[in-house]
């Protein structure tokens, strides 16, 4: 008598591809959908009035490099142009001088110091553009608090307004938060523990400040600068109270061609070169950002 045996295991199904592409197809259309709006605006509102700019710099009043070539060679274009190159690099300057030791305070005292010393950033976005501009005005002016300030050690007629100092001067406090927030978001980051690491190796604190902290933390004052810098090549409002047709700077000198003169290519073509001047810095900033990102991959690797 034979016995025959029944398999009784359950068979297999064939393996399934992983449902993973679907999904991933499906995310990829909800996140275009999401996105459309926000790139439908910026076509619209900005890179079509701006390909409308650029166009006309070299369409009109005929096809060509007409209004770039009166742009170079009129005498007062160039200058205008180095002139607000010199006054952008000076702002971001002076605003790194004088926010990094504030943006490094706020990164060593107590929460509740931190949250003063963080509304006493914020505190200008809270008033109005004009208005501190006007304060400028008033103390600046002949016989204003600076000139009455400077004459107590006997040094008279301190009178910044209508000067190029006086719309640095003016133009470096209204930057200031713009450089103080990049930098505190940066140096927030950085371990103390490192400076303290160094100065048990036998570094004192000026060396381990120079060769730890400082490398650590120029990816904040390039951020930090470049906005600063790129913000000020168009800054329009304080160079026009405070400064003189003499000492103008190119948003002025875009304002005037278009409101007076009416010379949009003309206009067009400033702002076209301004626009490449700013490109350049953007791309400048983004080769200086890659070795200050490495340097900070190999810390945390360490």
């Amino acid at each position: 008598m034979t016995t025959t045996s029944v398999d009784t295991t359950t068979p297999t199904a064939p393996d399934e591809p992983p449902a993973v592409a679907e999904p991933r197809r499906g995310r990829r259309g909800v996140v275009g959908w999401v996105l459309l709006p926000a790139v439908a605006v910026l076509l619209v509102f900005f890179f079509y009035p701006l390909a409308t700019i650029v166009w006309s710099s070299f369409a009109e009043p005929t096809f060509g490099l007409a209004n770039y070539t009166a742009l170079f060679t009129d005498g007062v274009s160039v200058t205008v142009l180095l002139r607000t190159l010199r006054t952008a690099l000076i702002v971001g300057l002076v605003a790194l001088v004088v926010a990094y030791p504030y943006a490094y305070a706020m990164t060593r005292v107590s929460r509740r110091t931190r949250a003063v010393l963080t509304v006493l950033v914020l505190l200008p976005f809270w008033t109005s553009v004009m208005a501190r501009n006007f304060a400028w005005y008033l103390l600046e002016q002949r016989d204003g608090l600076i000139d009455r300030f400077f004459s107590l050690f006997g040094i008279d007629g301190v009178v910044l307004l209508g000067s190029v100092t006086g719309v640095t001067v003016a133009m470096v406090q209204v930057m200031l938060p713009f450089m103080v927030l990049p930098l505190y978001s940066n140096l927030s980051s950085i371990d103390l523990r490192l400076m303290d690491a160094a100065t048990s190796l036998g570094a004192n604190r000026l060396k381990s400040f120079a060769r730890v902290y400082l490398p650590l933390s120029l990816p904040g004052v390039v951020s930090g600068f470049s906005l600063v810098f790129i913000v000020t090549l168009g800054f329009f409002v304080t160079p026009a109270l405070l400064g003189t047709p003499q000492q103008s700077l190119v948003s002025q000198v875009i304002e005037t061609r278009v409101g007076d003169l009416l010379d949009f290519p003309g206009a067009g073509a400033m702002g076209s070169v301004l626009l490449v001047v700013t490109l350049v810095v953007l791309f400048a900033v983004s080769r200086i950002a890659k070795p200050t990102a490495a340097l900070n991959q190999a810390v945390d690797r360490a």
